[in-house]
């Protein structure tokens, strides 16, 4: 099969994405607007960029339903902060619930019945039931593909404080049994990469 991405229609350009590139971690991002009202959303096109200095990245995409922001850019766009909450296995279905299109009045933390728990260096509140918080500060947004549904934008933001649970701390390391982190595949599969590993030595 050959696909000329030109013709493609959105939405299948994202199937096509969802199902090569994975598994895909999830980036549980919290944040909140000028007023403090809280916003928790899952987006698994999310990963690292550089350890010096520390930064990560995710892009959240425009809606399906009508080409708007999501609010978790329009806030980190507004306030410059917010937090990546890693998911466990355990509270799985609590993040899915906040992929619900809420208003922007509704605080997810409350909708899922998951707790919020202060952050040291910035506002937005982390997930209380995650194992590991990378709180950020936003260094740039670029933006892809105008204002219409299936556009982009890549949120950098630099870590300015870590938090790992003490158990999976080990010798500066984080132990991913412990952590047992969920990954994104297609359409509504998860997975858990630990289930199956191997290791190979890198030359």
């Amino acid at each position: 099969m050959e696909i000329k991405t030109d013709t493609l229609e959105w939405r299948d350009a994202y199937k096509l994405l969802q199902g090569s590139v994975l598994p895909r971690p999830i980036a549980f991002v919290s944040s909140q607007d000028e007023n403090g009202n809280a916003n928790l959303a899952p987006f698994s096109f999310f990963t690292v960029i550089s350890a010096n200095p520390m930064m990560v990245c995710f892009s959240p995409m425009r809606r399906g339903t009508d080409g708007a922001k999501k609010d978790t850019l329009k806030n980190i766009e507004s306030t410059k902060e917010f937090v990546i909450n890693i998911v466990s296995e355990e509270f799985v279905q609590q993040m899915n619930d906040c992929a619900t299109e809420f208003g922007s009045d509704v605080d997810e933390f409350e909708a899922s019945g998951l707790n919020k728990v202060d952050s040291v260096a910035i506002k937005p509140s982390r997930v209380k039931e995650s194992k590991v918080h990378l709180e950020c500060v936003l260094d740039q947004v670029l933006h892809f593909g105008g204002e219409e549904s299936g556009a982009g934008s890549l949120v950098i933001g630099k870590v300015v404080h870590v938090h790992v649970a003490d158990d999976l701390y080990e010798s500066g390391r984080i132990n991913s049994e412990k952590l047992n982190p969920v990954g994104r595949l297609a359409g509504a599969t998860y997975t858990l990469p630990l289930a199956k590993t191997f290791e190979l030595q890198r030359k």
